[in-house]
């Protein structure tokens, strides 16, 4: 049927939430580029209206269809997408967001006859795309050998082999053929020996099928560690313990199977490709399987990272309380009110989520690390010992909540405690640098044990030389154990590292002092003063302090607080 204006614009007029009675020119031009800017923020909502409104204005207009249908399939309203998609492909036009489109409506209505008859020239998505699910449609159609031949097609493809025998496996899974798909499974070269967690629990089901339960059990413990299982593994684990057979899950129909491949790429695309181009992957495959959670989970994650967070809240926000994923649903919803400004909500959220799952150091993790950014150093210290608590002693993650609660300690003014965690973190992890750093900046600030501070900051700085923090802790040392010249060099990379961070420039005036470059200091000094941040204060960063010493000198100072002057120190004072 030839394109026509008047069926564009009863379509435009169809999408519309608000139809204006008249819409200028003009009108539509300032909407055009209101729709733009919105897009370059990814705020996809406010996009969507302003393309809305212009494509009523200029309802043939190829170039305001196609980006009205991204905004749509970002925002997962593909349904509503639909009909625009449809007359960007009548129009003749190449759209990879509108075939994208196309094909998800013939899949949701099963014609995948229709799917394999279109031209991938005419209208393709992508090569990998279009060959994987061109073997779903043959299935689909019903003949599962056809299906099967076209992902060996794919895989014969260099650098799509791992992803075309996937899709093979969870076919072949789908139409009971378990053993054909553990064969491919096993295969070392088949490029599946390296599985994804969903790889992984999809072969756990495989084998368990096969009556294989101690292999799947086996699987799950190598791929996560016998200790590291989250609640959807461990519901796995305790099937296969109990010698149960676990469903086969992972794919159930050729839907199921489409939402799969856009899945798979999303995850693929997932850092390696812009967040947008990700995010409408996932989007694809949430609409094709609206239970699959991955997906969800995975766009809410992308729509955080794109600075969306009402957005990315609200997809988190879909996940069932029964599900076994729902506790990483609020870890990820929690963390979206953070971004979004809602911090006591967020709070809220892990507080409760730390009670209905008391025995996961993840949820007390996240809360302490939340609380402490809040400066609730007790209430954080408390979470870290019920995270602390609920890992095993030697567990990876273990120096990390150490250190965590050692901060919490110190800034406690609790330093025993805090320097016995920072130090059973390095038992644990001798040589990270972030708590080398801090122990050994701590001890500085202290004035003790400086001969062991200037050891422990010189190997943090070997380790991470571009590190301002850490590059200022080694010349505040120095500093310290009063050898200014040595002190000079290394306070002035920081500065060139971290030119607007208010203590390091505080810290270069102080060492330019102590060395008679008195001009230079009362410069640095005034640089401090113009990067503090009076709503948002550091504690070392003392504008009063720093004022004074430009009134009076560092000398003056020192002697007004009872301090040593400046001279060359001696370790532990």
């Amino acid at each position: 049927m030839p394109f026509s204006l008047t069926r564009a614009a009863l379509v435009a007029l169809a999408l519309a939430t608000a139809s204006p009675a008249a819409v200028t020119a003009q009108q539509s031009l300032g909407a055009y580029l209101a729709g733009r800017i919105a897009l370059a923020n990814s705020d996809y909502a406010e996009a969507a209206q302003y393309f809305n409104e212009a494509l009523l204005a200029d309802p043939g207009n190829p170039g305001l269809m196609e980006e009205l249908v991204l905004t749509l399939l970002a925002l997962g309203e593909v349904g509503r997408a639909v009909p625009v998609a449809e007359m960007i492909e009548e129009m003749g036009l190449r759209s990879q967001v509108a075939h994208m489109v196309t094909v998800a409506h013939l899949v949701e209505t099963e014609e995948f006859r229709e799917l394999l008859s279109r031209n991938p020239d005419e209208f393709g998505i992508g090569p990998l795309i279009d060959g994987l699910l061109a073997g779903w449609s043959e299935i689909g159609a019903g003949s599962v050998q056809a299906g099967l031949t076209r992902f060996d097609a794919v895989a014969s493809q260099e650098g799509l082999r791992s992803f075309a025998l996937f899709q093979k496996v969870l076919a072949l899974a789908m139409v009971g053929d378990y053993e054909q798909a553990e064969a491919i499974f096993a295969d070392p070269a088949g490029g599946l020996s390296v599985l994804t967690r969903r790889a992984a629990m999809a072969r756990a089901e495989v084998l368990s099928q096969l009556g294989r339960n101690e292999d799947a059990l086996q699987l799950l413990q190598d791929a996560f560690g016998a200790g590291g299982f989250d609640p959807s593994l461990e519901a796995m684990a305790e099937v296969l313990a109990d010698g149960e057979t676990l469903p086969f899950t992972h794919v159930t129909s050729v839907q199921d199977g489409m939402a799969e491949v856009f899945f798979t790429l999303s995850q693929a695309l997932n850092g390696e490709a812009s967040d947008e181009y990700a995010l409408i992957y996932a989007r694809m495959a949430q609409y094709l399987r609206p239970d699959h959670i991955d997906a969800l989970l995975l766009s809410a994650d992308l729509l955080e990272d794109l600075g969306q967070y009402d957005l990315a809240v609200e997809a988190y926000a879909q996940v069932p309380r029964d599900h076994p994923d729902f506790h990483a649903a609020e870890l990820g919803r929690a963390a979206a009110l953070r971004g979004a400004g809602r911090v006591d909500t967020a709070i809220e959220v892990l507080d409760r989520l730390s009670r209905d799952y008391p025995d996961l150091a993840s949820v007390h993790t996240a809360l302490g690390d939340l609380l402490r950014q809040q400066e609730r150093y007790g209430d954080a210290a408390a979470a870290y010992d019920r995270a602390l608590a609920e890992t095993a002693e030697g567990a990876q993650g273990r120096w990390f909540l150490l250190y965590a609660r050692g901060i919490c300690y110190e800034r406690m003014d609790e330093w025993e405690l805090a320097e016995a965690d920072f130090r059973a973190a390095l038992a644990l992890n001798p040589d990270q640098p972030q708590v080398l750093n801090y122990l050994g900046y701590s001890l500085v600030e202290k004035r003790i044990k400086l001969t062991e501070a200037l050891a422990m900051i010189e190997q943090a700085v070997a380790a991470r030389p571009d590190s301002g923090y850490i590059v200022d802790s080694l010349g505040w040392v120095l500093y310290r154990l009063g050898r200014y010249d040595e002190a000079v060099g290394h306070m002035e990379k920081a500065v060139e590292l971290m030119p607007v961070d208010p203590v390091v420039n505080d810290h270069l005036g102080d060492v330019y002092w102590a060395v008679g470059r008195y001009r230079e200091a009362e410069f640095q000094w005034r640089r401090a003063l113009s990067f503090i941040n009076p709503e948002d204060m550091d504690a070392e960063a003392d504008p009063d302090r720093i004022r004074r010493k430009l009134d009076v000198g560092l000398d003056v100072v020192l002697e007004e607080e009872g301090s040593d002057p400046l001279s060359v120190a001696t370790d532990d004072g």
